[in-house]
């Protein structure tokens, strides 16, 4: 949806496949509540976009001094309980990234762009446990937004050998049966030190066919997995661990704890087992037609319909395999497709969120400098706890399967009044710029619509009547 001060375009088509292009900064406002009202946008401050090393050393100090608390015998369970809350004020990055997360969509001119990034982290889905939230930051802008104008096999890659995907899905404990790390806790007699790392963990290894790539329709077998766990094995950290170190935490492969040299087979690919042999992995599985078939389907069930047709999916389909998974032209099929569709597609409770701020020009979300600053005169909600209200917020812990797309999943007496007090919300406390008339003036909207809001009385009313619509709910279009 377009700002205010958007102009909105002839050509949607034409727009939307520029979007795809567009590689911006993250953007937003330094203070929502300052002496003359909001700051301008401008870009986030370097220092509150943590790099990857940043966030690891955060997890594992803050690890740190909470266990030192934790052991502190001199404190009382309320001092203790104190100090633990204190530290989310000093290492808590996640705060920043959520903002971070808000505002992009919000105030980014990449909107179609940010779309797709949801969908993908979405896909991706990771979750916030050992320390995962300290970085999650670097995993959205770096291992998704980064990549979507590439291949799939890259974003594939970038995703699945995130420290963070490693750690969600147990990476981190799945050792080679006969790695120098099994070999020398069985010589000492002492296997049981190993812990949960004594062997193959296939978790990453069985999502990343069931639900990244080619999809249990594939008809992968247990010695798919398997094998493909051996090949996974020895990549990742703990975030709280001592003693495994790594130059670079996007290259952490410990080769003590993988399987040794040897071949293994994976739908039908041999490949050497080592370091290389992650890529290998994810380059074939990326390069399946089962992958573009069921991604194609999975992105016409998010953007175009619940139920899109098979002329829908095999168009994109077509585009997948014709480029290589080049996700622009991937990316411009499904734009496509979604502008022809006769069919409404219901909005994410997140991306409906999004989508009101920017057509209204509220400023719901509070600044950057205001994030430790809360005044609880000012009514400024931070961004977690809005979206964990909404009933989407990509911080919790989750199923790896993500959000559904579905409308059955998200049109419920419940979410429906979730969105009504959001939309009083965004009007009370957001200063909206536009009036519910000059909205629908401006998008043009149906005589439906007009009839919903003109029902009501008051410009409050009115606004909610008009952003809670059948129209804005289920609109796919700008």
């Amino acid at each position: 949806m377009f700002r205010p001060e958007d102009e909105i375009p002839d050509d949607i088509n034409s727009w939307a496949v520029q979007q795809l292009y567009l590689k911006t900064k993250p953007m937003g406002i330094a203070t929502k509540h300052g002496e003359f009202g909001p700051s301008y946008i401008e870009p986030w401050p370097d220092n509150l976009i943590l790099s990857l090393s940043d966030g690891a050393t955060k997890a594992g100090a803050m690890h740190a001094e909470r266990q030192a608390i934790k052991k502190d015998k001199s404190l009382s369970k309320k001092q203790r309980k104190e100090k633990i809350r204190l530290l989310r004020y000093k290492y808590m990055s996640n705060r920043f990234d959520t903002l971070k997360f808000a505002h992009r969509s919000v105030y980014g001119a990449d909107q179609v762009k940010q779309r797709f990034t949801l969908f993908w982290l979405n896909h991706f889905t990771v979750g916030p446990q050992r320390g995962n939230k300290y970085i999650m930051g670097h995993y959205i802008e770096q291992a998704i937004y980064n990549n979507l104008n590439g291949s799939f096999d890259e974003l594939l890659y970038k995703c699945i050998s995130h420290p963070t995907m490693l750690s969600y899905l147990d990476n981190i404990f799945n050792v080679g049966e006969n790695s120098k790390k099994v070999k020398d806790c069985k010589d000492a007699g002492k296997i049981e030190d190993c812990g949960k790392a004594s062997g193959l963990n296939d978790n990453l290894a069985r999502e990343l066919m069931e639900l990244h790539t080619v999809s249990v329709d594939a008809g992968y077998t247990e010695s798919d997995i398997r094998s493909s766990a051996k090949i996974l094995s020895g990549w990742g950290f703990g975030l709280y661990s001592t003693g495994l170190t790594v130059e670079n935490h996007w290259d952490a492969y410990y080769k003590d704890r993988a399987e040794p040299s040897g071949e293994v087979i994976v739908m039908g690919k041999k490949i050497s087992l080592g370091k290389g042999a992650f890529r290998q992995l994810t380059d074939h599985l990326a390069s399946l037609d089962e992958t573009a078939e069921f991604l194609s389907k999975k992105l016409c069930q998010h953007f175009v319909s619940d139920n899109p047709s098979e002329k829908d999916i095999v168009y994109v389909k077509s585009k997948w395999i014709a480029s290589n998974g080049d996700l622009n032209q991937v990316h411009s099929a499904v734009i496509e497709r979604a502008i022809m569709s006769k069919d409404d597609k219901f909005q994410w409770p997140i991306t409906w969120l999004f989508q009101i701020i920017r057509l209204s020009g509220a400023t719901f979300f509070r600044g950057w400098e205001e994030v430790n600053n809360y005044n609880k005169r000012y009514n400024s909600i931070a961004a977690g706890h809005i979206f964990k209200e909404l009933g989407q917020y990509f911080w919790s812990n989750r199923q790896p399967d993500g959000y559904s797309s579905h409308k059955s999943e998200w049109l419920s007496g419940e979410h429906f009044e979730r969105r009504l007090r959001f939309a009083d919300s965004v009007y009370n406390l957001g200063n909206p710029k536009l009036t519910a008339e000059e909205i629908m003036n401006r998008m043009g909207v149906s005589n439906n619509t007009r009839d919903l809001v003109g029902g009501v009385s008051g410009d409050r009313r009115k606004f909610v009547a008009l952003m809670c619509s059948p129209e804005l709910m289920g609109a796919t279009r700008g």
